[in-house]
């Protein structure tokens, strides 16, 4: 899964991660990506990852706003 690869090298937290990984399926879902190693999967882990960083505590913002930004919406 894209988003534990990303994850591995970043100073979170279990709550961050699970904060991160609720949003990253959420958003998955809300697309209706299935397969973990599709392309968009990886550009939308990338992207909650971006999200999250910026203080967004949310994962139901988190995923919303990667969704907007990535014109998936």
């Amino acid at each position: 899964m894209p988003i534990y690869r990303l994850l591995q090298n970043l100073p979170m937290g279990p709550e961050e991660v699970n904060r991160v990984t609720t949003a990253y399926e959420q958003a998955l879902r809300a697309v209706g990506i299935k397969d973990r190693n599709d392309p968009m999967a990886e550009m939308i882990a990338r992207k909650i990852v971006e999200i999250a960083q910026t203080g967004v505590r949310d994962p139901a913002e988190i995923s919303s706003q990667a969704l907007r930004e990535l014109g998936m919406s």
